[in-house]
């Protein structure tokens, strides 16, 4: 175990297993709390006002070995099936190693974790490099933050997300603004248009977006949140399977509770260049009022 103090009250981290996997929980000292597995870098948990933030299936497979349903699955280098490599990659189904002892923030605390290229990654990728999820946890905010550099002496090229869930009351009360205008593709109808200027949610939505320069907001009756990503991120893909979509590690009533909104990569790659770096971000906050 490791419960290591930080400056200003904030207690850094703690290793904790969860469902026999490990974890590291980070709390600041006004209470909220994040908790992040090595098994993919998945973030499960976010805790703001004692409120759970982000949603996990009850139904999510947690054996160590595949991805897991919910949270903030990091999915590289390859988006859904897009490519030939297994569905979102396989950064998510490996061990990733802290790096470092958790650093202070101004109000809050740091923890990266790490994932190199190795036999595991070299069983589905011959490219060399090296991979980086930083957290940034402060008061009523969460910044996740993805640096690839690119170790090989060739380019690398990727396409992926941060495929966050964010937990809401009811997903029919639930609204999502800041994407109107914005060049978006219907993936389940597979028809082209433009973003509307409130986006609702009544049935299966699978859509990707062209990256609007602005802040999002997340509203329901429970939830008001800005979403906020680098624009290293090329798209936001926004899902929800809607009802009496058969999916084996959600229950039958899951897409009522929640609304994945990714910073992501989907319709062209990025390429790295030999000795390159690339960093992308997603910034979660919650309104304060919503918070107490």
């Amino acid at each position: 175990m490791a419960d290591t103090q930080a400056p200003r009250g904030a207690v850094a981290w703690t290793e904790e297993s969860f469902h026999g996997l490990p974890s590291l929980l980070l709390r600041l000292a006004g209470g909220d709390s994040l908790r992040v597995l090595l098994h993919g870098a998945h973030v499960v948990s976010w805790v703001v006002g004692g409120t759970e933030r982000l949603y996990l299936s009850p139904k999510a497979v947690l054996d160590g070995q595949g991805a897991i349903r919910g949270g903030v699955p990091v999915c590289f280098p390859q988006f859904n099936m897009r490519g030939p490599l297994p569905k979102h990659g396989f950064v998510r189904n490996l061990p990733w190693q802290v790096e470092g002892p958790a650093r202070a923030l101004d109000d809050g605390l740091s923890l990266t974790l790490m994932l190199k290229d190795g036999a595991a990654t070299r069983a589905y990728w011959p490219q060399a490099f090296e991979a980086r999820l930083t957290i940034g946890l402060r008061p009523s905010d969460l910044q996740l933050t993805l640096d690839l550099h690119n170790t090989d002496t060739q380019p690398l090229s990727f396409s992926g997300a941060l495929h966050t869930y964010y937990a809401v009351d009811d997903i029919a009360r639930t609204r999502l603004e800041g994407l109107g205008g914005q060049a978006e593709w219907d993936s389940v109808r597979d028809v082209h248009g433009q973003g509307a200027e409130v986006l609702r949610f009544t049935e299966e939505f699978d859509r990707v977006y062209q990256a609007a320069p602005q802040a999002l907001t997340l509203r329901d009756a429970a939830v008001r949140l800005t979403i906020a990503q680098s624009p290293s991120w090329g798209h936001t893909v926004v899902w929800n399977p809607g009802a009496g979509k058969a999916i084996p590690d959600l229950t039958e009533d899951a897409y009522q509770h929640f609304l994945c909104v990714e910073a992501a990569q989907v319709l062209a790659p990025v390429t790295v260049p030999p000795g390159g770096t690339w960093r992308g971000w997603q910034r979660s906050t919650v309104a304060r009022d919503v918070a107490r």
